[in-house]
């Protein structure tokens, strides 16, 4: 990526030559742009919200920005781009969206997320910190840019402009107003399930912002919630990619004896996951992790995967996610251990099961959905 002060290198994590989509976009390289044309001071506190994977911390390396993230991809991408550009990763400070922020933001840099909750929350947290000085910027693409984006801005922060698109990016200037009467942070958000989902009907269930489907039951999820698999005895269950953790407290409750593990790659969702299972009282053993997959997972040591794996990275869709979910689920489970997906039909699932495990069958399906089950036979 070029940007005002030299190429900086980039790449997602984790790398793969093989794939095409940047680390870095249009908005990333309008914004540091702005920054320089505008000789923005950057001596304060630089606060990078959203930084999707490490572009614009890493350009401003030299300035010692706080980046706030909710992927702990995006954070060790961040790591591995600064490492590449030659910087000390202590040059900046990596917080998640669950850690404290600063007590005070000079500059406040967002990179506009999906999920607008999650830009409401963080947005909230930060407000106390925004005084009437601070530079307040926002960038997206404009397909990711909307009303409702500018109000949101408008109604936690203060008055709300945007810029003219420049190679379909647009940038968001917040002039901050500290008076404003600002709305109490409604996250994170809790429910009661409904009385036909099995073991955990009608009871509630935690999320945080940014976690999906966090406002109601997701109809994939709840597919697959009526068709889990029964497990009995000291069994080691995963609940991959798990959101706020419904699918792995399902088990938990049927199964008390069951010992789960929930990870995802969102900070939030961890936190989501693990603050369901403590609000059911399940009275299991159970691991919260935040991270790759199933990367330090033991090959070999799972009896059960549980898995309704996401099909788009941000704005782009790709089956690269599912697939690695899959192939590190061959890898920790026992020989007849089984991975259990829940997935739309259209997406073919079954085709990459089978090819990778040697075998696919169809559990349960309906015109939308189906639940698949591989078994690892050696």
């Amino acid at each position: 990526m070029t940007t005002p002060w030299g190429e900086v290198a980039l790449a997602r994590f984790p790398e793969d030559p093989r794939d095409r989509l940047r680390a870095w976009d249009a908005s990333d390289a309008y914004l540091l742009d702005h920054l320089a044309e505008q000789d923005v001071p950057l001596s304060g506190t630089v606060v990078v919200l959203g930084d999707r994977w490490g572009a614009l911390a890493t350009a401003l390396a030299a300035h010692g920005p706080v980046q706030i993230t909710d992927s702990w991809l995006g954070q060790e991408a961040t790591r591995a781009n600064l490492a590449r550009a030659g910087v000390e990763t202590g040059s900046v400070r990596l917080l998640t969206t669950q850690d404290p922020v600063p007590e005070r933001v000079d500059v406040l840099l967002v990179r506009v997320p999906k999920s607008l909750a999650l830009l409401e929350d963080q947005l909230l947290r930060l407000a106390p910190a925004v005084h009437p000085g601070t530079v307040v910027i926002g960038t997206g693409m404009v397909k990711e840019i909307h009303t409702s984006t500018l109000k949101l801005f408008e109604r936690i922060l203060g008055p709300t402009r945007t810029s003219l698109a420049r190679q379909k990016a647009r940038l968001i200037f917040c002039t901050p107003a500290p008076a404003l009467s600002r709305p109490a942070n409604p996250w994170p958000y809790s429910y009661d399930l409904p009385g036909d989902v099995g073991a955990l009907s009608g009871r509630p269930v935690v999320n945080h912002a940014g976690v999906f489907c966090a406002e109601r039951l997701d109809i994939g999820t709840r597919f697959f919630l009526k068709h889990l698999p029964t497990t009995h005895g000291t069994r080691r269950v995963v609940d991959l990619g798990c959101g706020n953790g419904i699918v792995g407290t399902a088990v938990a409750l049927a199964n008390p004896e069951a010992e789960v593990l929930f990870t995802d790659e969102s900070f939030q969702a961890v936190a989501s996951a693990e603050a369901t299972y403590k609000a059911n009282g399940v009275p299991g053993h159970a691991e919260f992790r935040v991270g790759d997959g199933l990367t330090g997972v033991p090959d070999g040591s799972v009896d059960v995967v549980l898995n309704n794996p996401p099909f788009h990275s941000h704005q782009a869709t790709t089956d690269a996610t599912a697939w690695r979910m899959f192939t590190g689920a061959r890898r920790v489970l026992r020989p007849g251990g089984e991975l259990w997906v829940v997935g739309n039909r259209h997406l073919g699932y079954h085709v990459r099961l089978k090819r990778l495990f040697g075998n696919c069958e169809t559990v349960a399906g309906d015109p939308k959905f189906v639940v698949l089950r591989a078994v690892r036979r050696g």
